[in-house]
C-alpha cells in the first residue's frame, strides 16, 4: 500500500520538476503553489461567468480596447516570442499580470481543451450582467488575487 503512494508521489514530483524546467526565463512574477491555485480558481470562475478572454490575440485586443482585469500568462510557452509583448502591454495599461507554470493547467481552468498561453480575467462580463451574489464572489476572488499579485510584484522590483 505504502509503496504505491510513494511511487505516485515521486511521479508527481518528477512532473512538477519538468514543469519548472520548461519555464521561460522571463516568467516573473511566477505564482507559487498557493497563489497558482487561487489564480486558476479565479480563471475557472471567470470562465463560468463568461468574463474571460483566451489566447494572445483576444487578450491583446481587449487590453488595447481599454478593458480592465488581470492577465494570467503560462510560463512554459515555446517559442517565448509569442507572449513577450503581453507583459509590456499590461504594464502600459496598468493591468496586473502573473505567470503560472503550466499552459495545460491554464487551459483546464479556462474550460478549453487546447493549451492556452494567456487569459485575461475581466472585472465584469462584456455582455449582460451577473446576479449580485455571483458578482460579489467573483469580485472578492479577483481582489484577493490582485492583492497577492501586487504584493509579489512589489517584492520583485
Amino acid at each position: 500500500m505504502g509503496s504505491d503512494n510513494e511511487a505516485e508521489r515521486s511521479q508527481k514530483q518528477e512532473k512538477d520538476r519538468k514543469k519548472i524546467l520548461a519555464l521561460a526565463p522571463i516568467a516573473k512574477p511566477l505564482a507559487g503553489k498557493k497563489l497558482c491555485k487561487k489564480t486558476l480558481k479565479l480563471v475557472r470562475r471567470a470562465a463560468e461567468h463568461k468574463c474571460l478572454k483566451r489566447g494572445v490575440k483576444e487578450v491583446v485586443k481587449s487590453i488595447r480596447r481599454g478593458h480592465k482585469g488581470i492577465c494570467v500568462i503560462a510560463g512554459n510557452i515555446s517559442p517565448i516570442d509569442v507572449i513577450t509583448h503581453v507583459p509590456i502591454l499590461c504594464e502600459e495599461a496598468d493591468i496586473p499580470y502573473i505567470y503560472v507554470p503550466s499552459k495545460e493547467d491554464l487551459a483546464n481552468a479556462g474550460a478549453t481543451k487546447r493549451p492556452t498561453c494567456c487569459v485575461l480575467v475581466l472585472t465584469k462580463p462584456p455582455k449582460g450582467d451577473l446576479a449580485e451574489e455571483e458578482k460579489e464572489k467573483l469580485k472578492t476572488d479577483f481582489d484577493q488575487v490582485v492583492a497577492d499579485v501586487s504584493e509579489l510584484t512589489s517584492s520583485l522590483f
